[in-house]
């Protein structure tokens, strides 16, 4: 059964991210923002990237789209495999193809990602035009078909819209249609709920989600917010400082996290149920700054169950019955599990 369950696995598995390493290379020294993750994303999938601002969630997003800006670089070694092609040993005119048209990218702030001079719906047909042999007609039509998709009403008028003449959650609406228009095999939204309030915030998650069932498209979802990982994901992945620390499916990461910077996250959570006189767990200190990283885990200058190999040596994701974690708790631990 579990040669079967490889297999299968093998055979839905549409990104892999092996030891990717993304560093900017500034005059205050190199700045690992990515160090060395790796990272599998299944088809119709959902996989959370979970981590505080600055853990380099989004220059993973970047890295796979290959838009890391200056002076950023993507380092050798890395590898970035779609569908077993090296995403990383494409040219420029043939990545091109694949933005868009196979992985599309949800930017976090829509009003910045839209350009103000042309109508919402030109737009979105050019990302048709650009990627489909169709007449500019037909894609006019298809873009209409997809602002009705997406739930914005009178497409047709909305069309000859202008970026600044929709609110906040109808331009994250224009995004996932400008996503969409393709139909890509992966999408990547980073930060799709930002800014916006609970009612609408909880609008495009669900119009995420039913698109991505009808479409069977693979979803690569970035957020600081664990409620929209409990919510949307299947498998969450937890960042801190550049570095994977934990990786689990989204039910046993919620019920038994492993990593103490999970712990600190999930009990950082205000609940319901709880006194309203009971102040909230923080976790103490900062993130280090990633051009002094310190010795050893880079969560130990925060953790409470720092030991002194963690100040020494650096640890490795290893499993730990269904998870993924890199903590010296369990480097040594019985794995449990199969």
């Amino acid at each position: 059964m579990r040669v079967k369950n490889d297999m299968q696995n093998g055979r839905d598995e549409l990104l892999r991210i092996s030891n990717l390493k993304t560093y900017f290379y500034t005059s205050d020294g190199i700045v690992p923002a990515v160090d060395g993750i790796d990272l599998v994303i299944r088809r119709g999938r959902t996989v959370g990237l979970v981590g505080e601002s600055g853990c380099g969630k989004s220059v993973t997003s970047l890295s796979i789209m290959r838009l890391v800006p200056p002076p950023g670089q993507i380092v050798a070694g890395s590898q970035i495999t779609l569908d077993g092609v090296d995403l990383l040993a494409l040219t420029q005119e043939q990545m091109y193809e694949i933005r868009g048209g196979r992985i599309a990218m949800i930017f976090q702030e829509p009003m910045t990602s839209l350009n103000p001079v042309f109508t919402v719906g030109d737009q979105i047909a050019e990302a048709i035009l650009t990627h489909k042999k169709v007449s500019r007609a037909q894609a006019h039509e298809q873009t209409i078909d997809l602002l009705r998709q997406v739930g914005i009403p009178q497409p047709e008028q909305r069309y000859h819209a202008y970026p600044h003449e929709m609110s906040g959650g109808m331009r994250q609406r224009v995004m996932i249609a400008m996503a969409l228009s393709c139909q890509p095999e992966l999408i990547i939204a980073d930060e799709p709920t930002t800014a916006l309030d609970v009612t609408i915030q909880a609008q495009i998650l669900e119009l995420l989600r039913a698109l991505k069932e009808s479409h069977n498209t693979a979803l690569l979802l970035i957020t600081h917010d664990l409620g929209v990982i409990a919510e949307m994901a299947q498998e969450v992945a937890v960042m801190y400082a550049g570095k994977i620390v934990e990786q689990a499916d989204v039910v046993t990461l919620f019920r038994d996290p492993k990593h103490p910077y999970t712990q600190g996250l999930l009990s950082s959570i205000p609940s319901l149920s709880s006194d309203r006189a009971t102040r909230l767990n923080v976790i103490k200190g900062t993130v280090p700054n990633l051009v002094r990283l310190p010795p050893g885990c880079r969560f130990a200058p925060r953790c409470p169950q720092a030991m002194p190999i963690c100040r020494e040596r650096e640890p490795d994701l290893v499993a730990h019955g269904q998870t993924r974690v890199a903590c010296w708790l369990y480097e040594n631990a019985p794995s449990g599990g199969n």
